[in-house]
């Protein structure tokens, strides 16, 4: 299996849902744009938390398995994608591409 990289490439703030909406938490989200996980034998790493592995798990199985092509040329790189968490508040953007070895 073929290691993954997961970077964080950006972070979007809704404040005025979050006003509105969002009772206030401590560490709602501790990832910060350009923090970088590697995803070994299709596995979670362990500093990624579990809301933005939901988000996208299945990709990151798929290259780690030689897979890509998502969507019949979505991204330019095959070996790629990029995804988001499901945070409504702070959705974090992510970069997931095969590592060459």
């Amino acid at each position: 299996m073929k290691k993954v990289k997961i970077t964080a490439m950006r972070q979007t703030v809704y404040a005025d849902l979050m006003e509105k909406y969002e009772n206030p938490i401590e560490h709602a989200c501790d990832i910060k744009v350009g923090d970088v996980f590697i995803s070994a034998n299709g596995q979670k790493p362990e500093d990624l938390c579990d809301s933005a592995w939901e988000s996208m798990e299945q990709f990151v199985k798929v290259l780690s398995n030689g897979g890509g092509n998502f969507y019949d040329g979505w991204m330019k790189n095959e070996k790629s994608a990029m995804i988001s968490c499901n945070d409504g508040f702070r959705p974090v953007s992510f970069l997931i591409e095969t590592v060459d070895e």
